[in-house]
């Protein structure tokens, strides 16, 4: 089964025209126990478990953004996945970044974030590249996100993408990288061992 590919049962889902069923967050929550999914635009994709790896790198953005958060008093909340976001206030959309960071308190609930979060770092794992690189990039821009990262431990590089700003930057591992929404705030990312 692809990336894409959403079966039930062994058959995958077709209306009489053979046009793919569109999912819900409803699907979402009716998955069992233990399997978690993203849904973009009404498609379902499947989310391998994180790599230790993966994790190491996650806990220290998470602990760093935090910190910097408690140390200015800051009224941002940031968030380490699985962390619901109810990205285009819809019932097709619903996605679990890595780390979210929210300033308007009032998008947050006990069932995560409805609308976009300021601040999105997703860090890649083998088998979602095209899905961080691609259709979160476009999602996450056109949903309203201010700033968007991908952390790729292969290519031990950040894209830092600035959606108000329209710019893209590259830093590699080991660098400090500043956050554009904050003026004082860079975070070095390292090789993980």
């Amino acid at each position: 089964m692809g990336y894409n590919d959403v079966k039930r049962g062994g058959e995958r889902i077709m209306d009489a025209l053979g046009k793919e069923e569109v999912y819900t967050i409803d699907d979402i929550y009716a998955l069992p126990d233990g399997q978690r999914a993203e849904l973009i635009d009404g498609k379902i994709y499947y989310m391998a478990p994180p790599s230790r790896t993966h994790q190491k790198i996650s806990g220290k953005l998470h602990q760093a953004i935090a910190n910097y958060i408690d140390s200015k008093g800051g009224e941002c909340e940031v968030y380490a996945a699985p962390f619901a976001v109810f990205l285009n206030k819809d019932d097709i959309n619903y996605v679990e970044p890595d780390i979210s960071v929210i300033c308007d308190l009032h998008k947050l609930d006990d069932k995560g974030c409805h609308g976009a979060p300021d601040w999105i770092i997703e860090i890649i794992s083998p088998g979602n590249k095209p899905m961080d690189y691609f259709t979160k990039l476009f999602k996450y821009r056109t949903a309203g996100v201010r700033e968007y990262w991908i952390v790729d431990p292969t290519k031990e590089m950040v894209m830092v993408y600035r959606f108000e700003k329209e710019t893209m930057e590259e830093y590699p591992f080991g660098e400090n990288v500043p956050a554009g929404i904050y003026e004082d705030l860079s975070i070095r990312v390292d090789r993980v061992e």
